[in-house]
């Protein structure tokens, strides 16, 4: 996926957890200004409601009328939000971190109104706002770090410079892509790319991808224009899709296991956001590829650990 997509999405999703902010703030902003203009709650026709708060600690110094109510409500779910949409306002990442949490903050505040009060729709409706707001929070966090993640292909420089030894690899993102060209320069090889024939990039690829994890489907592949036997050294970098191989290295295998298996040293890199490397992955690569030597690589956002 180009940078230029890639801040597209951003902008967004952006824009959708900076609707929730400030809905969600002023509207908090506005209901503590009606509990400290009346603080017996009629104003809100939720004079009937106090009884209620009696099952709570310090019933009867904090909660005889709504003056502390209204000031929880303005911190809890006014100013912090408002915080959020100014930082949001600003692209700083901060901003996305605490749009997030305030959206749990507000699932919380309206649990405990399920505890404590009769059950009431629109109290509903604000858990899925709440609910709504932490869910495009945490997307907004990932294609933010997605966003920061780039590196430059003609920095390395050591690249093609051994024609005995070959890296393979398919990046969607570009994390095992990076990861690819920096075993490529260390070990001088030569780079072939995977490109499928299907969709792969974008938000609407990521879908696309997913449905051929799920079904365990090879993905066509455009010509591969290199003779696999002829290199003494063949390393392979792919991804786990739905926790097992991804699609086009799958048909990868499929076509050109027996010129692979040639090799002297065959390796694979699996790149994936799991904390463990699927077994069944492990089978299906061995399935191919019989003494191929398979390292697992974890991926957070660009973040790559080589697990031991």
């Amino acid at each position: 996926m180009n940078e230029k997509n890639k801040n597209k999405r951003l902008m967004i999703v952006r824009g959708f957890l900076l609707f929730w902010t400030i809905f969600i703030g002023l509207g908090a902003v506005l209901g503590s200004t009606c509990m400290f203009i009346d603080p017996t709650g009629k104003i809100m026709e939720m004079d009937g409601l106090m009884p209620y708060f009696q099952v709570l600690p310090f019933a009867s110094i904090l909660f005889q009328n709504y003056i502390f109510p209204g000031i929880s409500l303005l911190i809890v779910n006014g100013i912090t939000n408002i915080t959020a949409f100014i930082l949001i306002l600003l692209k700083k990442k901060s901003g996305y971190i605490l749009g997030t949490i305030f959206g749990f903050t507000l699932m919380l505040w309206i649990i405990i109104q399920f505890v404590i009060f009769p059950f009431y729709f629109i109290d509903l409706f604000f858990f899925i706002f709440g609910l709504l707001q932490f869910i495009t929070g945490i997307v907004c966090i990932i294609f933010y770090e997605q966003t920061c993640f780039s590196f430059k292909e003609e920095d390395y420089k050591d690249i093609n410079s051994d024609a005995k030894t070959l890296v393979i690899f398919f990046s969607r993102m570009g994390y095992a892509k990076k990861l690819a060209y920096e075993i490529a320069n260390k070990e001088k090889a030569e780079i072939v790319e995977l490109t499928p024939i299907e969709k792969v990039s974008n938000t609407s690829g990521f879908w696309w991808c997913g449905r051929f994890g799920m079904h365990r489907w090879p993905m066509k592949l455009n010509e591969i224009k290199k003779d696999f036997s002829k290199y003494e050294k063949i390393v392979i970098v792919g991804q786990i899709w739905v926790f097992r191989i991804s699609s086009p290295i799958r048909e990868l295998l499929i076509d050109n296991s027996k010129s692979i298996n040639k090799a002297k040293n065959v390796s694979m890199y699996l790149v994936h956001f799991n904390p463990y490397l699927p077994k069944k992955a492990e089978d299906e690569v061995h399935k191919y590829l019989t003494n191929c030597e398979i390292t697992s690589v974890t991926s957070h956002y660009g973040k790559i650990t080589i697990k031991e």
